[in-house]
């Protein structure tokens, strides 16, 4: 659903981008929040820290599974948008930057909607979907029996409605700065039809992968906080003194209240890291090898901009001469070796960019607490 430049006029376009920039902004300060170390699992190991590098694999794997376009109906494809993923798995606020990431890798490297339009695509793809599927999901989740199918289904159903509110939004900026005179009403029941299709295989996509991740490690997944378990040492009954959990420190220095343990502690870094290497390996097997087999049919909105004349006045891309356009490496003739190799590249500049982004974001937030408690900590002197 990228849009290209000249679809929407220049003061729709020029008014999205600073929605676009603004709705960036609240979520950069959100998304500090969403990565900042709070609550009782604060400090190293806690959620805070394990969100940020979960947050740019996110980003690389919205990218890659983007490249795989399936067919849906008559010489129709449609691709995973990614808002309802982002926003389950690492939050709202967080999910918005992910999509944000993945948009601009795109429309500078890759030639893959309009520069122009960024701020459309931002508005559209980034903005509604998470918006329209997190709080969907939240609210199945709330009414749902208490438990990882509930989450699951939420999943499924968030992100079910969120792809043709992306195609009512669309058509809703078209109506208000389309550059062709086109019957709105059909193309309104085109967007919505095709991409409600469209829609089941995102469904099918987010659930599959966020009940993955929930079947491995529940407390990475932002949206099912609260159902997993804190990580504890587990101590046999028969342990001595020392090693029994009620045991007393042995003499010496004693240990701060609330520490983590150093085996715990250990534990939770090397299970994230699995985690985000198996993550960074799917995404590199999808856009640097399935992507060779995704459908070459156009997808929902090329098809229904093809049958209603809404590319009458579409531009070429600023970006059309980049060394990646069109999702390939210039220069390279094996076309096989030229799309993987344009994914990987894709994968590791989104990893890369993303990761960039919400590391520097959760220490802001870090910054800002430790000054904020500073005077607090300060010991009163007479």
């Amino acid at each position: 659903m990228h849009v290209p430049d000249g679809f929407i006029d220049a003061p729709v376009s020029a008014a999205t981008g600073v929605f676009a920039a603004a709705a960036v902004a609240v979520s950069l300060r959100g998304a500090r929040r969403e990565l900042g170390a709070s609550g009782p699992d604060a400090g190293p190991g806690g959620p805070g820290e394990r969100t940020a590098p979960l947050a740019g694999l996110v980003a690389a794997f919205v990218f890659a599974v983007q490249m795989l376009n399936f067919p849906v109906a008559a010489g129709t494809s449609g691709h995973l948008l990614g808002g309802a993923l982002a926003a389950i798995l690492v939050g709202p606020y967080t999910g918005v930057l992910c999509v944000s990431v993945v948009l601009l890798m795109q429309a500078v490297l890759f030639a893959d909607g309009g520069l122009t339009a960024l701020g459309v695509n931002i508005t559209d793809m980034a903005v509604v979907t998470t918006v329209v599927a997190y709080g969907i999901f939240r609210g199945l989740v709330k009414a749902l029996p208490r438990g990882r199918r509930a989450v699951t289904a939420a999943s499924f159903a968030a992100a079910a409605v969120s792809v043709p509110a992306a195609a009512a939004a669309f058509t809703g900026l078209y109506a208000l700065g389309g550059s062709t005179d086109v019957p709105l009403g059909a193309v309104l029941a085109a967007m919505t039809g095709v991409h409600a299709l469209i829609g089941l295989g995102e469904a099918a996509i987010t659930a599959l992968t966020v009940g993955a991740v929930l079947a491995v490690r529940p407390d990475l997944v932002y949206g099912a906080r609260g159902l997993a378990r804190p990580l504890e040492l587990r101590t046999s009954p028969l342990a001595g003194p020392a090693e029994g959990a009620g045991a007393r420190e042995p003499a010496g220095e004693p240990e701060p209240a609330g520490a983590p343990r150093p085996t715990a502690r250990r534990s939770t870094r090397r299970s994230t890291r699995r985690v985000w290497l198996a993550g960074v390996a799917a995404a590199l097997v999808c856009a640097g090898g399935v992507s060779y087999y995704a459908s070459a049919s156009p997808d929902g909105l090329e098809k229904v901009a093809r049958d209603k004349g809404l590319d009458a006045k579409a531009e070429e891309h600023a970006a059309k001469d980049s060394p990646l356009a069109d999702y390939g490496v210039r220069d390279v003739a094996d076309p096989r070796i030229s799309g993987g190799l344009a994914g990987v590249l894709g994968v590791g500049a989104t990893l890369a960019a993303g990761t960039g982004v919400f590391l520097v974001a959760r220490r802001r937030r870090t910054a800002a607490a430790d000054a904020a408690a500073a005077p607090r900590n300060t010991p009163e002197t007479a």
